[in-house]
């Protein structure tokens, strides 16, 4: 049995093997044959006609890869289980070969069977050998006719499949005279031309006194946001630039060049929503309510495609863009929207950014960063770049990223606390920088992340901290006032998606004591130490204290608990308990902390000391103090929870572009 049982599976493998090299060596010859072998060969093939054929133009079969695929998806299983059958198409094949060079091209083939199907070449038999019913031979003489009357059609009608750039022939059989609109695919751009002397249009232009012309010529470049095809004989796309700003671009089907107005209209229905492209037309008056340049509209006479999009995206754009309100309102109809879940939005936040809320946002921060330089350097102040890997701990806390620095111990950066006061030690009396922060901590929350970016200041001051309260509270009020003039079209998409208003600003700082607070929080019910952190929860309620108190978004609370602040923060002189610190609020969250820092060595070594935190790693730092240092203050705000909170957002990792948490380190 054994013996039997190998003899049987090295059978098997001949043959197979066998098969195998008769499939490749029909393939190859039918290959090699063109399309009028494979029409014939396939005709007398069992089963094939009524099968596959009927529906293949012959005159499609141009190349080796629309040779291969009839072949092997049509034919080729027909005769899997006949080995005679797969011999008889190896003898046809190679017949057909013999007589090849002799033979007409397809046309001429075409032509020749273009009359009455010849049902004699019919197959009687299946796969199996056994006789067809009358019922399958009907259906093979209708499918032999309908072949025929298409082969007919392909022969008197050659010029069916040219492009609509290259010229055809109308219903009459006339030549229509070449188009004046085109349809390029650009494939990949490589660089390997020189810059084309080409002036592109600007969308957000369009339409507007400053923009060009009705009537004259445009050339755009965007992304299809959408397309609608309301007949056969006309298209509407719609661009869309800079996430914000959007035109329609139409074509209509001509009179004039009929089959190559209908080969763009086909290419334009192809085109993938996202794709990025290029038009050219001419600008008309129009009302499109739908876009943004919802005056004008262009119609087209070139398109180029630069980079086509997948067909299906992981979300549409539009879900990405519809506020809560409007998705909980679907929730009542038959048709409710989906919602966009954040870790989806996240894992393609290249996609979610295309939203035009959340491409606004990221604008609002952009400004954010220009309007905080604009606003101190009009102060005197100068800008920094500070080291983020050191070899300390730069504000003594646990939550630091540690990492090996050539064979040291090393950490990156939890602020530029340290070398800001280093420069003013240095008489840059006034500083700030714009760089990246990073905190290890644990804190899953809608505010917190492990980086971000920091807007930090330092300055020295003559004699009181609220020197730098001041200059805090100017900077803040020309930021605020230059977003909502410089971002007006950003903040309404923002506030469309996600409501709020303009935080509310008092003319003069508004500062809190520690112990006022401690009062208001009392008054209203609450059990506060005096001596503790402030919660979460009591950071909110006291903001809405101090907005309905004081009727501004934005404050000052000042005299912080020592225990609760950094080792550098300098101690009231009234009480050590409390300190020379602050915090600023922003609708009731903390968005910047700050404070008057220790500026004496001996007080500053004994706060270290007194905090149990090792003075090696911070020599330099103590050291900067030796030498005559200028009493000084200043303040770190967190760039993404700054815009999160004016823009009161849900999330913090709303504002950030591709945010880090502890749950997330990529994209």
């Amino acid at each position: 049995r054994r013996r039997g049982g190998r003899a049987a599976r090295a059978h098997a493998t001949r043959r197979a093997v066998t098969e195998r090299a008769e499939w490749q060596r029909m393939l190859q010859m039918m290959v090699l044959l063109g399309p009028a072998a494979v029409v014939r060969t396939a005709r007398a093939t069992s089963g094939i006609s009524a099968l596959g054929w009927a529906h293949i133009k012959p005159a499609q079969l141009r190349t080796t890869s629309q040779l291969q695929y009839p072949l092997q998806r049509l034919i080729l299983p027909h005769v899997a289980h006949s080995r005679s059958l797969r011999s008889s198409l190896l003898r046809m094949a190679e017949e057909e070969s013999k007589c090849a060079s002799s033979e007409a091209s397809l046309p001429s083939e075409v032509q020749a069977s273009s009359g009455a199907p010849d049902f004699g070449d019919l197959p009687t038999v299946d796969e199996n050998g056994q006789p067809l019913s009358k019922s399958a031979l009907k259906k093979l003489k209708k499918a032999a006719q309908i072949a025929a009357k298409k082969a007919q059609k392909a022969a008197a009608d050659p010029g069916t499949e040219k492009s609509s750039t290259g010229g055809g022939q109308d219903n009459d059989g006339m030549p229509e005279p070449p188009a004046s609109y085109s349809f390029i695919d650009a494939g990949i751009t490589m660089s390997t031309k020189d810059c084309p002397d080409q002036k592109y249009d600007v969308v957000r232009l369009l339409g507007s006194e400053s923009g060009p012309a009705i009537g004259s010529e445009v050339l755009i470049r965007g992304r299809m946001a959408n397309s609608r095809m309301p007949s056969a004989n006309s298209a509407f796309l719609v661009l869309r630039s800079a996430a914000l700003y959007t035109v329609q671009a139409v074509f209509f089907k001509d009179k004039e060049t009929p089959k190559q107005s209908k080969a763009m209209l086909k290419e334009l229905q192809q085109l993938t929503t996202e794709s990025v492209i290029e038009v050219r037309g001419e600008l008309r008056e129009a009302e499109v309510l739908s876009c943004s340049q919802n005056n004008v509209e262009i119609y087209i006479k070139s398109v180029t495609l630069i980079s086509a999009a997948k067909p299906r995206l992981p979300f549409e754009i539009d879900a990405a863009g519809r506020s809560e309100a409007v998705i909980d309102a679907s929730e009542l109809t038959g048709r409710p929207f989906p919602r966009v879940g954040q870790d989806l939005r996240l894992n393609n936040r290249w996609i979610d950014l295309r939203a035009p809320a959340n491409n606004a946002i990221m604008v609002v921060q952009s400004q954010t960063c220009a309007l905080f330089r604009e606003a101190l350097a009009s102060q005197g102040f100068i800008e920094l770049h500070t080291p983020k890997l050191v070899a300390g701990e730069s504000e003594g806390g646990a939550g630091v990223f540690r990492t090996d620095y050539f064979g040291s111990p090393a950490c990156l950066a939890q602020s530029p606390q340290l070398y800001k006061q280093m420069a003013i030690a240095a008489d840059m009396d006034r500083v700030f920088e714009i760089g990246p922060v990073f905190r290890a901590e644990n804190s899953n929350t809608r505010r917190h992340l492990c980086e971000f970016t920091g807007l930090d200041m330092e300055m020295a001051f003559n004699h009181h901290y609220m020197e730098v309260i001041r200059v805090l509270h100017v900077m803040f009020t020309s930021l605020f006032d230059g977003l909502e003039s410089r971002c007006t079209l950003e903040l309404a998409a923002v506030r469309t998606q996600y409501p709020s208003a303009a935080p509310r600003l008092t003319a003069e700082p508004c500062v809190v004591h520690w112990e006022e607070a401690m009062d208001m929080l009392r008054d209203a019910g609450e059990s506060v130490s005096g001596l503790d952190d402030l919660s979460t929860p009591h950071e909110r309620l006291l903001g809405k204290l101090v907005a309905d108190k004081y009727q501004t978004d934005l404050y000052f609370l000042d005299r912080f608990p020592t225990a609760v602040r950094p080792f550098y923060t300098m101690p009231c002189p009234d009480n050590a308990d409390y300190s020379n610190s602050y915090d600023i609020f922003l609708r009731g969250e903390e968005i910047c902390s700050g404070a008057q820092r220790i500026h004496d060595a001996r007080m500053l070594s004994d706060a270290i000391k007194a905090r149990g935190l090792p003075l090696e790693p911070l020599s330099a730092y103590i050291d900067s103090m030796r030498y005559g240092m200028p009493p000084h203050g200043g303040a770190g705000i967190g760039l993404e929870r700054l815009v999160f909170l004016y823009l009161n957002l849900d999330n913090v990792r709303k504002a950030s572009m591709f945010p880090r948490d502890p749950n997330r380190c990529s994209p």
